[in-house]
């Protein structure tokens, strides 16, 4: 009996105990390091998206003044310029909405709060309202655009002939 017990600890509950806490304090540990790095990888996700909605929407405004300014300045009066910058800006702001969008969901994921779940669904629901007229406005700007299109090749088509 003295062989066994030399060197070895007896099995008391203090000694069973004792490694239970060590777990439980690593799962622990483990578990506060995981959370806290998803929550630093969702602020980073978050201003990652809204840095690209803030990038997309500036240079579509950008293009679309160079586009007016350019029109403008250097052919006739007429509205296509206007038109095709709006389109540019349109575009930009659909794409910059969407980031908008995926930021505003990645930042309430972390949130388990009803308030901010309930002001995520209203802003989804705003921001999805404008990116679908803000679509409409450019389908329709295009349909408008090709039946000016069609009018034009047809009316040289006719000169064409006529000469």
């Amino acid at each position: 009996m003295k062989d066994k017990s030399r060197g070895q600890r007896p099995l008391t509950p203090t000694t069973l105990i004792i490694p239970l806490n060590y777990r439980e304090m690593s799962i622990q540990l483990i578990s506060s390091e995981l959370a806290l790095f998803v929550r630093v990888g969702n602020e980073i996700l978050t201003s990652f998206c809204q840095l690209l909605a803030i990038f997309v929407i500036f240079s579509g405004v950008m293009r679309a003044l160079i586009i007016v300014l350019k029109d403008f300045l250097f052919k006739p009066q007429t509205t296509e310029g206007f038109q095709r910058g709006r389109l540019a800006m349109g575009y930009s702001f659909s794409l910059g909405l969407s980031f908008l969008v995926g930021a505003s969901i990645l930042k309430t994921m972390i949130s388990s709060r009803w308030d901010d779940i309930a002001r995520l669904i209203v802003i989804i629901a705003v921001r999805t309202i404008l990116n679908y007229l803000l679509t409409q406005a450019i389908s329709t700007s295009n349909l408008q655009k090709e039946p000016d299109l069609q009018h034009n090749s047809q009316t040289t088509n006719n000169q064409g002939l006529s000469q």
